[in-house]
């Protein structure tokens, strides 16, 4: 009896420990280093400037995300100048009506109101491309430029391509000029903006995987 008590006493001591932990810290490490990893490809693909805009297609309809008057501005822009029939703004607050949406932009005046159209039905991506496939079939529109910040646009694109397989999507980014995107580990703000779409996008990447696997 006591030989036995003394093995299993050598075999908790500290030595003994660490090899029995070896194999799960191995996996730790492993799966620490590929998050790391994909994180930092996530953050370096991030649109860095305006050259990744493509300026001059000519789309259907300009669907802006809500979030910030930057994107608004950006697809009035495209409006004015010609390049779509009608922009989309989807996630709109139920309470915001347009003449206060347009204000955010500086546009004191109604003009366009008639090319303009606001969505109220999403509160998240997911819905925001239900949402925008609904209005797309009721248009019988065949192509969009997606206009969200830089930062949103790889998970958009995702969800918006999943939703509208058969839609031409043009990605508009956007630059917020809160978004550090050059030295974007050195911002608090920035890295956790990013870690938090990192996840995100993972988690859209598993969800279509599962989805995938179960048909």
């Amino acid at each position: 009896m006591r030989g036995t008590f003394a093995r299993r006493d050598a075999s908790l001591a500290p030595g003994g420990l660490r090899r029995a932990l070896q194999p799960l810290l191995a996996v730790l490490s492993v799966v620490g280093a590929a998050w790391l990893g994909g994180l930092v490809w996530f953050a370096e693909s991030i649109p860095r400037d305006r050259d990744s805009v493509v300026p001059t297609q000519t789309t259907d309809a300009v669907v802006v995300l809500t979030g910030g008057p930057a994107r608004l501005k950006a697809g009035l822009a495209e409006l004015e100048a010609g390049r779509a029939r009608k922009l989309f703004v989807s996630g709109v607050n139920p309470r915001v009506e347009m003449s206060e949406l347009l204000r955010t932009t500086g546009q004191t005046s109604n003009a366009g109101e008639c090319c303009i159209v606001l969505g109220y039905a999403a509160d998240n991506t997911v819905g925001n491309a239900a949402e925008t496939r609904q209005w797309m079939e009721r248009e019988g529109y065949r192509s969009l430029r997606l206009v969200t910040a830089s930062y949103h646009m790889r998970r958009s694109l995702l969800e918006f391509r999943r939703a509208m397989p058969a839609i031409e999507i043009v990605p508009h980014p956007v630059f917020p000029e809160a978004f550090m995107r050059d030295s974007w580990w050195a911002w608090r703000g920035t890295l956790s903006l990013v870690v938090s779409e990192y996840h995100k996008y993972l988690a859209v990447l598993l969800r279509d995987r599962i989805a995938g696997s179960g048909t």
